[in-house]
């Protein structure tokens, strides 16, 4: 108890999580943490979904756009999900990145505004790659359906989200710094929306998103319906993010912490550069993500491998927004096998057969660690992560 009220004391001064991120980060991860093998059978290819797609109480035009994307039966967090938000009811979903949590609102958000065009949702993501991945799976679900989103994300021209929220759209998805920059500048008005999604609400309290997210959900209305998801959350984030539900229905789907798909392990290096560079130069070394600690780190390690040979791009908080993109189409048109990010990649990038994520540089956190190794091992694939200790 004494734990949770000293949350709800710091939620309600405004005061960020960053310090106590910074205390977490201090602690020794132990590494025999970063080890495991991983597994012949998923828990989702043993999982027997109560529902085919074609089962729930949704529009036959809406179910013919999830066919077309190659749907057929759901998640686990998609099964148990879905008829829940469908009855309008508050959810806190966790399960596993790359399980489908993105498709298990989305679906159902936009079978409300088919159904009622006044329905509005305003998606909330702690990262502007992450927001662009759920209004890329937006446009492919809605399609062809008369229901349009607005992109509302910094580093990009606010000037054309002005102007794209004149016009008719049911969703807005974005990051909580720039929707706030948008309501303040009276270009965005949130009390015609009757649903919020916080989407890895866990990393945006984390980042500090906290005072943002409390003035955004304070322009909404207060009957609404609010969807909460995240892949790790801590009894003392869940008793926050309770605050802002009304009664919600729990799915927990997780079953471990990291995903089964991806074969972990560990290097003792004194040569990390040395290290990297030898298992590059391996024919199976594909597709690889790897992770460091900050930006000028980052920058300077895509700089010297460009030198020794190897086509890298680099994505971080200095680049401006395109040449993130740039590099991210890079990367996923396989025009470049290598690509160094920091942390801000590790939440909501879905990029096709990564065969290796390599932690160049330890994570400050093992939850940072789960997000960093979930961008491999996707869609019932086999992913290798590397740590180097």
């Amino acid at each position: 108890m004494k734990t949770f009220q000293r949350t709800k004391n710091r939620f309600r001064s405004g005061k960020s999580f960053s310090n106590n991120r910074k205390n977490f980060s201090n602690k020794k991860i132990d590494i025999s943490r970063f080890i495991a093998e991983s597994s012949t059978n998923t828990e989702q290819e043993n999982y027997s979904p109560k529902y085919k797609f074609t089962d729930f109480k949704i529009e036959e035009k809406l179910k013919n756009n999830i066919v077309k994307k190659g749907y057929n039966n759901p998640t686990p967090i998609q099964d148990e999900i879905i008829p829940v938000i469908l009855d309008k009811k508050d959810v806190l979903g966790i399960a596993n990145t790359g399980t489908g949590k993105t498709a298990a609102f989305l679906i159902p958000k936009i079978n409300h505004s088919m159904l009622d065009k006044k329905d509005k949702t305003v998606i909330l993501a702690p990262t502007r790659e992450l927001a662009l991945q759920i209004e890329k799976e937006f446009n492919d679900f809605a399609r062809g359906l008369n229901i349009f989103s607005v992109s509302c994300i910094g580093g990009t021209s606010i000037r054309k989200q002005f102007s794209d929220l004149k016009r008719n759209h049911n969703f807005v998805i974005g990051t909580p710094g720039r929707i706030k920059d948008l309501i303040q500048r009276k270009a965005l008005n949130l009390s015609f929306f009757n649903t919020v999604v916080l989407d890895e609400v866990d990393r945006m309290l984390d980042m500090g998103f906290v005072n943002d997210i409390k003035f955004i959900l304070e322009k909404m209305p207060k009957e609404k319906q609010a969807l909460c998801f995240s892949a790790t959350i801590s009894n003392e984030i869940e008793g926050l993010v309770n605050k802002f539900l009304n009664s919600p229905i729990k799915v927990s789907v997780k079953v471990r912490e990291s995903s089964k798909n991806v074969n972990q392990n560990v290097i003792k290096t004194n040569d990390k550069l040395g290290t990297l560079c030898d298992l590059l130069n391996k024919d199976n070394f594909n597709k690889v993500l790897v992770f460091g600690k900050t930006k000028h780190g980052v920058e300077k390690l895509s700089r010297i491998l460009r030198e020794k040979g190897f086509k890298v791009e680099s994505i971080h908080g200095d680049k401006t927004q395109s040449k993130r993109q740039k590099a991210l189409a890079l990367f996923k048109e396989n025009k470049v096998r290598v690509l160094i990010a920091t942390d801000v990649a590790a939440r909501g990038l879905d990029i096709n057969d990564i065969t290796h994520v390599i932690n160049y540089d330890m994570p400050a956190t093992y939850e940072d660690y789960i997000h960093r190794i979930g961008r491999t091992g996707r869609c019932e694939k086999k992913g290798s992560a590397i740590t180097f200790v």
